[in-house]
C-alpha cells in the first residue's frame, strides 16, 4: 500500500504581476500553520514531494515542512499548468522505494485527482485544504481511478 497526501496551496492574494507570482495572505499562512500543529502531533514523513514552482505553492510547501518531514522534493511547472492525465502520469514516476508522496498543487486539477482516485464525488479541496488517500497499490504505476480510499480531510 502507498499513502499519498493532496495539499491545496493556502490561501493566496491578487497580485500586480502574473497568476504564477501570486503569493499566499496573511490568513492563508496562518491557517497553513494551524493545520500544522494538527500534523507535527502525528509524525508524518513522506518519501517525496511533488510541489508547483508556482509562488503561492512554493510558500505552502515551505510551511508545511515545518511540521512533517519530507525527504526528498521536486518542484515543477508542469503540476501548475498540467491537467488529470499530467498529474498522473507524475505519479505513476515515483520511484518504487517511495512508500509516501505529498503532491502540492492547484484547484479545479487536485480535486479533480481525488474524485478520480477514489471514486468519491468530486470534493473541492479549500486552500490549504489536504487529503490523505490511502492507495491500494504496490507500484506508483498502477495508480488510477479507484486505486484510492479517502482516509482523512485535514484544514
Amino acid at each position: 500500500m502507498k499513502q499519498l497526501f493532496l495539499l491545496r496551496h493556502g490561501e493566496a492574494g491578487f497580485s500586480d504581476g502574473s497568476d504564477f507570482q501570486r503569493r499566499l495572505t496573511q490568513k492563508g499562512i496562518d491557517n497553513l500553520k494551524r493545520m500544522g500543529g494538527v500534523l507535527s502531533g502525528r509524525s508524518i514523513a513522506v518519501d517525496i514531494m511533488y510541489c508547483s514552482s508556482a509562488q503561492r505553492t512554493i510558500e505552502t510547501s515551505a510551511l508545511i515542512k515545518n511540521f512533517i518531514e519530507v525527504k526528498e522534493e521536486i518542484f515543477t511547472r508542469e503540476i501548475y499548468e498540467g491537467d488529470l492525465n499530467d498529474l498522473l502520469t507524475l505519479l505513476e514516476k515515483t520511484p518504487f522505494s517511495a512508500n509516501s508522496c505529498l503532491l502540492v498543487g492547484h484547484n479545479p486539477t487536485i480535486s479533480l485527482l481525488l474524485a478520480h482516485l477514489t471514486q468519491e464525488d468530486y470534493l473541492g479541496l479549500q486552500p490549504g485544504m489536504m487529503a490523505e488517500v490511502n492507495l491500494e497499490i504496490s507500484q506508483w504505476h498502477m495508480i488510477g481511478r479507484g486505486t484510492g480510499i479517502l482516509k482523512e480531510l485535514i484544514q
